[in-house]
């Protein structure tokens, strides 16, 4: 294997993966939104955030079941990684990989799969503000549990509350089906959140509103389409993004990836 140590060249990769996604979906007619840092980038810099390494996508649910179920690649070159059909998956949403590349992450030890795009569904969640905090506090319980049963390394600060997630009486099966059935929501509210992960706050919801219709912005001398109320979005989560953050917030994604020869 050969070592990719230039943060250009992954990035290059990632595009690579991101082109293929974007004529996937033109072609098929499914939604998808430049999102989160990467969004962030491409409004502030035209690009990459300069400490940034990775690229993010968010799909409304429908369309993202969509892409999840008809994507494919004849040259096998891009694979798409999902919840739905790896066996114990780790990730709780979807990766498209470059088949020809292999990334280690050490937050996930003994998984490794090739470099990728990110892309989370966006769901409905409660209107009923009193009710969306408990919603939140027990997503984030349910999603602890579920990374602690499969994943043998303590990824919490605490051992003792490792050992209680993981011996929980709830098989991953059980969990499983609670996440689809009280987090992927199915009945339409007017408002969405991306609801796959523990730490996704209260603060990432936003109208629904803000996803109909799309405009498109600059990334790396090439135009991503993004939802038409990204303004309303971004604000929401991250206040004033166009203000760079301060130095000891820039915080880099250090990476160990490599060519598979």
């Amino acid at each position: 294997m050969r070592p990719i140590t230039d943060i250009a060249e992954l990035r290059q990769i990632q595009i690579s993966i991101l082109d293929y996604i974007v004529r996937f979906c033109d072609s098929h007619d499914i939604t998808y939104f430049l999102a989160c840092g990467s969004l962030i980038g491409a409004l502030r810099h035209k690009g990459y955030i300069p400490w940034d390494d990775d690229i993010d996508l968010f799909m409304p649910r429908e369309q993202y079941n969509r892409l999840v179920a008809e994507f494919s690649d004849p040259s096998g070159r891009f694979q798409m990684i999902d919840p739905e059909h790896v066996e114990n998956s780790f990730y709780t949403y979807a990766k498209v990989c470059d088949s020809r590349t292999l990334l280690v992450e050490d937050e996930v030890p003994g998984n490794s799969i090739g470099v990728y795009v990110d892309i989370f569904p966006l769901d409905y969640v409660t209107d009923r503000m009193w009710l969306r905090p408990h919603v939140f506090r027990f997503k984030k319980f349910i999603y602890r549990m579920r990374r602690c049963k499969i994943q043998d390394t303590c990824f919490l600060k605490s051992r003792f509350a490792y050992l209680c997630y993981r011996h929980f009486p709830l098989p991953l099966s059980v969990i499983n089906r609670i996440i689809h059935r009280y987090f992927q929501a199915h009945k339409p509210t007017s408002t969405v959140c991306n609801m796959t992960e523990a730490n996704f706050l209260m603060r990432e919801c936003f109208p629904v509103s803000c996803t109909i219709g799309t405009t498109e912005v600059e990334f790396e001398g090439k135009r991503y389409k993004t939802m038409a109320g990204y303004h309303t979005y971004l604000t929401n989560f991250y206040g004033d993004y166009m203000q760079l953050p301060p130095v000891e917030q820039r915080i880099h994604h250090y990476f160990k990836a490599f060519w598979l020869e």
